[in-house]
């Protein structure tokens, strides 16, 4: 397998990386579309773990706090505790575009309904705030600031009780948020690009592309920013302060899912092409393939529990829910 480890250039010499047009050096193309997972083949080789009935799901989040598993299918959450497989549902006036799980609490944005929703995760209460636009991601930044990244208006918004007090403007699609000590760091899909953003002001520093077709990321212990390149097949690590590619790793089979592991430094990765699960070790200077294994039909979402290890794969067809105990102490491929 090939490998490429690389240090691009520093946010400001984006020429170097291949971007170079007049008005938007992010911008190669006047027709921006976002990557999407690839269309699953019939699955060949039994999953790994166990499968459990599940309807198709478009998001997968999991809190260590209460130990709980969240689904997003459609317009419903469905919480379930693992250990004793019970659930509970809980409604949403529209389907949500991302979730956020810590201490015990969901956030997720419903850009259809112009609304951010918090879930007591422990009570399966509710609350929704209005938020014009449509919220496509919502993180907290501290107690009483959240940042929103809002789709009609392609901006990033921080609200502070619920006010807005800084604006950023002028993103194609922005997607994901990714707050770091300092700044929050945006996923623009049609971009394919990762801007930083000052809470405080709402200024945009200088940009990078993430590959030809980024989807989702996570921030790692190391605070990196990891980014999957569905349409380029490629696993991107980024430094923060200033914003530098640090990392690019060959990924085959249209890899979309993404969950991390801070005990065991694992990113785990679905790839819908293939229908498996690969876990990369992150810690080092350049991913390592440790674990590779067949997953249910349609992967598109994966969670993982940084206590015991166990990884949630849920299929976005109606395939289920596949559990997979900790595969560094069974032995797992």
């Amino acid at each position: 397998m090939r490998r490429l480890v690389i240090t691009c250039l520093t946010a400001t010499l984006l020429t170097g990386c291949g971007m170079d047009t007049a008005s938007d050096p992010l911008q190669v193309t006047d027709h921006l579309t976002a990557a999407t997972p690839a269309a699953a083949p019939p699955t060949t080789t039994p999953p790994a773990g166990t499968v459990r009935p599940a309807p198709p799901v478009q998001l997968a989040a999991y809190d260590r706090d209460t130990h709980t598993l969240v689904l997003a299918s459609g317009p419903s959450l469905i919480l379930t505790d693992p250990s004793t497989n019970t659930q509970r549902t809980v409604p949403l006036p529209s389907a949500p575009a991302a979730l956020h799980t810590e201490r015990g609490q969901l956030v997720a944005a419903l850009p259809d309904t112009n609304l951010v929703t918090r879930v007591d995760l422990r009570t399966a209460t509710a609350q929704t705030t209005p938020v014009p636009g449509g919220p496509v991601d919502a993180v907290d930044l501290d107690g009483n600031r959240m940042a929103v990244a809002l789709r009609n208006t392609a901006t990033v918004t921080v609200l502070q009780n619920g006010q807005p007090t800084a604006t950023a403007d002028k993103f194609q699609g922005p997607a994901q948020l990714l707050p770091t000590p300092s700044d929050i760091y945006v996923l623009d899909r049609l971009t394919t690009a990762l801007t930083p953003v000052d809470p405080a002001t709402g200024s945009k520093g200088a940009g990078l592309r993430a590959g030809q077709g980024a989807t989702n990321a996570i921030t790692d212990r190391y605070g990196r920013i990891i980014t999957i390149d569905t349409r380029g097949e490629e696993l991107l690590a980024f430094s923060t302060d200033p914003l530098v590619m640090k990392q690019r790793y060959p990924v085959p089979g249209a890899p979309y899912g993404l969950a991390y592991d801070p005990t065991r430094d694992l990113a785990w990765i679905t790839l819908t092409a293939t229908n498996e699960l690969v876990g990369y070790d992150i810690a080092g200077g350049e991913p390592q393939e440790r674990h590779r294994l067949p997953t249910i039909n349609q992967p598109n979402s994966v969670a993982v529990d940084p206590d015991s290890g166990t990884i949630y794969i849920a299929s976005a067809n109606g395939a289920g829910i596949q559990v997979v105990t900790d595969p560094t102490t069974t032995g797992g491929p």
